[in-house]
């Protein structure tokens, strides 16, 4: 957290923890899960033209401004954690990439079920790709 607070105070609005980017990495993550989570990267960076190698990690931070520009919010489960970075992107908020190191749980079991939420990570990305596209810019934050 500490780190997320000082890359916020050099300037930025949001700030992405990455487990793909250099000096990071990832402890005990299941095959079938990671390969699913690398192509659901891949698709994101490839609609977006982005270079966040990890938007479906949660582990993000963002200045009150950038929460109150995203609205509103449409996600009522875990795609929020695709919604919102993806938002503070095309709407125009400064973003950066720390890397960070995640370890599988120990005990208990994952809620995040994929085939669930795979529908909901997809309306997501398209509504935001629309809004990308046909909003003319009506959400950025520098038309504000």
């Amino acid at each position: 957290m500490v780190r997320y607070w000082k890359t916020l105070n050099e300037g930025w609005d949001a700030v992405f923890g990455s487990r793909f980017a250099r000096g990071g990495g990832v402890i005990d993550y299941p095959l079938l899960k990671l390969r699913m989570n690398r192509l659901a990267n891949t698709f994101i960076r490839m609609l977006f033209g982005i270079s966040l190698n990890d938007t479906t990690n949660a582990f993000k931070a963002y200045r009150r401004t950038v929460i109150e520009g995203c609205q509103p919010l449409l996600s009522a489960h875990f795609n929020l954690t695709v919604e919102l970075p993806l938002k503070a992107i095309v709407r125009g908020y400064s973003w950066t990439v720390i890397p960070i190191t995640w370890r599988n749980r120990r005990t208990g079991e994952a809620k995040l079920k994929i085939q669930e939420m795979g529908s909901r990570y997809l309306f997501i990305c398209l509504y935001l790709w629309l809004e990308k596209h046909l909003s003319r810019g009506d959400y950025r934050k520098d038309t504000k």
